[in-house]
């Protein structure tokens, strides 16, 4: 396993020369979303395949018994007749894409139900159940509350798997990872490994994974991300824990920005102090699991949890891609990547 240097109070700028600290300049967002209900989480960014523009954004709305899902679109109006509602504590979300269903394909929104103990599917974008209700997860265990979630798409095995991290657990069994598959029209999940390391100090919330590098992010909140292999194959050994330095509190929100299959950004919610750290998605020459931190950002969000990020040009204000950001006013915010990159960060280009 490859380390970075141990947690400490100072900034984690003057810890690496060369990061470019903006964080005391407040990024705007383009728009913000309209309220929902509750309290907002987790927003997921589904890309809409024939006509971008018509791309939507789910978010969780972490009502106990009221919650829901909200979908908005790209100027966060709320389309209430596609939302779901009287869910029992919705946690964080994920979408996939080109999920194998009724012998033909769909793309999948998968969130957790804290309050069943449960994991949710639905299909994109009808937004329709197709899991019988939910799969039940955490089974037999005494830690259960699920709470993050992130959907992996192994190609090279044409199989589907949901990581699903909960409020509480034991190291090196915290997250629980599960096989998807369809039967008879409804969408089950097999549990296919337990793993995890956790050093105690909070919980383990938020998740990312990287489908063409095949990797697992995950933040111990208060400690740092750790990196695993996606696939249950190839084993549970830890490949490194970075961002261990410079975080004012929690570890949150984790996203990926791509640039190719192979290169683009890490984002990390630094959740107390209004600020993302982006890190490399790319390793170093000599360690493949270095991921160097680059830049440090500050936007208007309020204590910001989950975040969501495509490079994808959905229309004209987001050509460069759209970063989705929980503002705890039961809000999402919307940004521009321009905005995030400045003259720092690279940039997919589009001709819109």
């Amino acid at each position: 396993m490859f380390q970075a240097c141990n947690n400490n109070s100072k900034p984690e700028a003057d810890n690496y020369p060369g990061v470019i600290d903006s964080s005391s300049q407040i990024i705007k967002p383009v728009y913000i979303s309209e309220r929902s209900l509750n309290d907002t989480d987790d927003p997921a960014i589904w890309i809409n395949p024939v006509d971008p523009s018509k791309s939507l954004i789910l978010g969780t709305d972490k009502g106990n018994l009221n919650g829901g899902i909200y979908v908005y679109d790209l100027e966060g109006k709320i389309d209430s007749a596609s939302s779901i509602f009287n869910l029992k504590r919705p946690n964080n979300i994920d979408v996939e894409y080109g999920f194998p269903f009724k012998g033909g394909k769909t793309d999948i929104a998968v969130f957790t139900e804290r309050g069943r103990n449960m994991i949710r599917v639905y299909s994109l974008p009808d937004m329709m159940a197709i899991d019988n209700g939910g799969i039940e997860v955490f089974a037999g265990a005494t830690d259960r509350d699920p709470m993050g979630i992130g959907i992996y798409h192994d190609k090279s095995a044409s199989k589907f798997y949901a990581v699903v991290s909960r409020k509480s657990g034991p190291d090196g069994a915290y997250l629980w990872q599960y096989e998807l598959l369809e039967e008879n029209g409804i969408v089950t999940g097999t549990k296919v490994r337990e793993f995890g390391q956790f050093k105690g100090k909070n919980e383990i919330e938020a998740l990312v994974v990287d489908d063409e590098l095949g990797y697992i992010y995950y933040s111990d909140e208060g400690v740092g991300v750790r990196q695993y292999f996606a696939s249950p194959d190839r084993g549970n050994d830890e490949l490194s824990v970075f961002a261990t330095s410079g975080i004012k509190e929690d570890h949150e929100g984790l996203s990926i920005y791509k640039l190719t299959d192979t290169t683009g950004y890490i984002l990390l919610s630094d959740q107390a102090a209004g600020r993302f750290h982006i890190f490399s998605r790319e390793g170093t020459k000599d360690n493949p699991y270095e991921h160097r931190l680059l830049k440090i950002i500050g936007v208007e969000a309020r204590d910001s949890d989950g975040s969501d990020v495509t490079s994808v040009a959905v229309n004209s204000t987001f050509k460069h891609g759209l970063f989705v950001v929980m503002s705890t006013d039961k809000t999402f915010h919307y940004y521009r990547w321009e905005d995030i990159a400045g003259k720092d960060l690279k940039m997919k280009w589009t001709d819109l």
